[in-house]
Parts: structure tokens; C-alpha cells; sequence
């Protein structure tokens, strides 16, 4: 599931391009793209996600999973620009959904909160291989001369398939220690933006996808050298390797993220989860401050490096976030998570964008804002290394959930 939705969302800038030119839109227009999907998810994750705790995870899945394929296929009659940003944000609602309830399964099915680490930075592996994937397949279609929408009935079909495995599949029973007279409603969500361990995490999400998404929307205007031809783009780096890199940094970036999150499975299994963070989160300060200090020579570096030590970033904060609570309330809890993760992804290019226009447009104005999100987020981390507010909660939980 996280592959295949990654397979549409992380390619939101090849369609970009292709959308400008089909429906003459601006780049405002466009950008539309990218921020009606997280609007979606991110109402669905605030105002839908108790749905995993009141039908349960199989349903909530299958349901979510199922409104994403509508989307998918009914791309195939889509005419107009309305009509598609209609889909894009009915698509960020299906993700909503059925990821909430994804997350939530994925604390059923662990036996302790560092398995349940482990896990979260498996699945999101498979989120950061679909990243990969999904813009090469958007490349290989247009080379092709197929039309870039296509790329949603591959997902169409991907989501029927996992939509027949989730019927099949066994689903352990999420409702231990649930009152009788319990209300699971959306009123649940909102009482958790009081709660200071699900607001801690959601903030930590929050800035760290806010400086995680600078990479992938601006890096590559931060790396042009010259943007009024093609040609001169690159030009200003060594001819081979260099400008390779350049033209590839956002692959090289994801490529790191997706192999980081693979070893981070084996990480978070044998060392501090606090002492991991606080190191890789100080790691990607240094990288956005280096990428902006040296210039674009350095960020050529930098900036797609920083991918191996964002890898285990967000796994860790929401499965963290999501342990804090009983099973019973983890779809509630990875909503809200979901709903902060969104708006960085949202908030953040946005900002990045208006801070570069009202300085001339130089997206290193920009940068300096995201490493503002990248700086916060390491004196979260220090906190938490420091004071560590969760170690008596987690262990509570341990003993209430994964041992009786």
C-alpha cells in the first residue's frame, strides 16, 4: 500500500511539468497538484481516522483503498483541469484513510514498541521505493508517448489486487481494553490536539516533512545554474559526475531515504531510538546549513546526502507517537499525526516559496527557512534525548499491550 501510493504522490512534480503545458496553467495552478492531495489527507487523517477504531482496521482499509482506485480509474474520463484536482483530492482522502488504519494494523500486529520501530521504518522503506519508482514509470510513459494518467491505472490495478489481499488476509482484534460506552467519533481526534504526546510527535512530523519536502520540491531550482535554457541549467558544474548529479539529485536523495529506512529496520532494533534521532536529526541541520554555507557546489552534496538520515526520521516519530496509546486508539492517534504530517507537506514548500519571491526569487532565501524546520527539529530531539518525557509511558504501555 505504501509503495503504490508513493507511486502517485512522489511523482506530483513530472506531472506538474506535463499538466502546465496540457492545460496552460501557471505554476500556481499547477502547484494545486500537490496541495489538494495533502488537503485531503490531511482532513482525513484529523476528521476520518477514528474510523480504523470503530469498523476496525480491515474495513477501514479495503473502504480507503477502495475510494483510491475509483480516483485511479475515473482518471481515464477525466477532461478538464477541474475534474482531475477533483480526483487528486478525493485520492489524498482515500490515503487518508486507509493509511491511518494501515498504521494502526502495524501496532496489532508488533509484540513491543521497538518492533513496532522496526516495522514502521519497513513499510516506509516500501513508501521510499515507490518514490523511486513512480517518477521513472511517469519518465518512461511520456517517453513512450503515453499519456502521464496512466500512471493512476497502474495504481488502479496495484489497489484492486491489495484490495482482494486485504479481504483475504486475517486481522488480529484491535479492541482490548476499550470501554463498553466508549464514544469513537471525531471528537476523539480532536481531544488528542490537547494531549502533549500526541501533540509532541505531531509537531515533530510537522517539521520534519516541512524540511524534508525543501529537498524534493526546491532543490532542484536551488542546484540550476541558469533557468532561461535547458542547456545552460547545469552548466555551471564539471561535465561527468557533477552534472549527472545535479540532474538526478532528487533520485539520489529518495534512493538514500529508501535504502536508509531498510537498514534503519535492523537499527532501531539495537540501538537508543532517542540517541539515533538526536544524531541523524543534527546530521540534516548540518546538511542544510552546509548546502546553504557553501553554495550550490556543496548543496549538490548536502542537500541529497541529508536522505540517509531523514530515513529513519518519520517511521520513528509515528511509531513512537502511535505506542504512546493503547491499541485501541492507534487509528485515532495516527490520524492526527497524519493530519501535521500533511500540512508540513503542505505549509512548507508554500512558505519556502513566498519567502523566495520577496527576496527576487532565489530559492536560497527559501532554504534558510527550511533549515529553520530542520534546526527546531534537532532541539525537539535534544529534548527528548535529554529529558526523555516518553520513557515512563512507553514502558507502561509495554506492559499493558504487548505483555499480557
Amino acid at each position: 500500500m505504501f509503495m503504490m501510493f508513493a507511486m502517485t504522490s512522489d511523482s506530483v512534480g513530472e506531472i506538474i511539468k506535463e499538466v502546465k503545458r496540457e492545460f496552460d496553467v501557471n505554476n500556481t495552478q499547477a502547484s494545486l497538484m500537490h496541495s489538494l492531495f495533502m488537503v485531503g489527507i490531511a482532513f482525513s487523517g484529523l476528521f476520518l481516522g477514528f474510523l480504523a477504531d470503530k469498523f476496525g482496521r480491515k474495513k477501514t482499509i479495503m473502504l480507503g483503498l477502495a475510494l483510491f482506485a475509483l480516483s485511479c480509474y475515473l482518471f481515464l474520463v477525466g477532461t478538464s483541469f477541474t475534474f482531475i484536482l477533483g480526483l487528486i483530492t478525493l485520492s489524498g482522502l482515500a490515503v487518508g484513510i486507509f493509511k491511518t488504519a494501515a498504521l494502526a494494523l502495524i501496532g496489532d500486529i508488533s509484540t513491543s514498541t521497538k518492533e513496532h520501530t522496526g516495522t514502521m521504518n519497513g513499510a516506509e522503506a516500501f513508501f521510499g521505493v515507490g518514490a523511486i519508482i513512480g517518477p521513472l514509470i511517469v519518465a518512461w510513459l511520456i517517453r513512450e508517448g503515453v499519456h502521464w494518467t496512466w500512471l493512476y491505472v497502474i495504481a488502479g490495478v496495484l489497489c484492486t489486487l491489495l484490495i482482494l489481499m486485504a479481504w483475504k488476509a486475517d486481522y488480529p482484534d484491535h479492541s482490548k481494553g476499550q470501554k463498553a460506552d466508549e464514544p469513537i467519533d471525531v471528537r476523539r481526534s480532536l481531544k488528542l490536539l490537547g494531549n502533549p504526546y500526541a501533540m509532541g510527535f505531531s509537531i515533530a512530523a510537522f517539521l520534519y516533512v516541512a524540511a524534508e519536502s525543501a529537498i524534493y520540491v526546491w532543490m532542484p531550482s536551488y542546484l540550476m545554474c541558469d533557468a532561461t535554457t535547458l542547456e545552460a541549467t547545469f552548466s555551471c558544474y564539471s561535465e561527468g559526475p557533477e552534472q549527472m548529479l545535479a540532474m538526478y539529485a532528487v533520485s539520489a536523495f529518495f534512493s538514500l531515504r529508501a535504502i536508509g529506512r531498510f537498514v534503519g529496520i535492523w537499527m532501531m532494533q539495537h540501538f537508543n531510538w532517542a540517541l539515533v534521532m538526536l544524531m541523524f536529526s543534527f546530521a540534516i541541520m548540518v546538511c542544510f546549513i552546509g548546502g546553504l554555507w557553501g553554495g550550490r557546489e556543496v548543496a549538490l552534496y548536502m542537500f541529497p546526502l541529508s536522505g540517509i538520515f531523514m530515513s529513519v526520521i518519520y517511521p520513528t516519530i509515528n511509531s513512537k507517537g502511535i505506542s504512546c496509546f493503547p491499541k485501541h486508539e492507534h487509528g485515532t492517534v495516527a490520524g492526527v499525526i497524519l493530519f501535521f504530517t500533511a500540512a508540513g507537506a503542505a505549509a512548507g514548500p508554500l512558505v519556502m516559496g513566498i519567502v523566495s519571491d520577496a527576496f527576487g526569487g532565489d530559492a536560497m532565501y527559501g532554504f534558510i527557512v527550511a533549515t529553520g524546520f530542520a534546526t527546531f527539529l534537532f532541539i525537539g530531539f535534544l529534548y527528548n534525548f535529554l529529558r526523555n518525557p516518553t520513557e515512563t509511558r512507553l514502558a507502561e504501555i509495554e506492559k499493558t499491550e504487548y505483555q499480557n
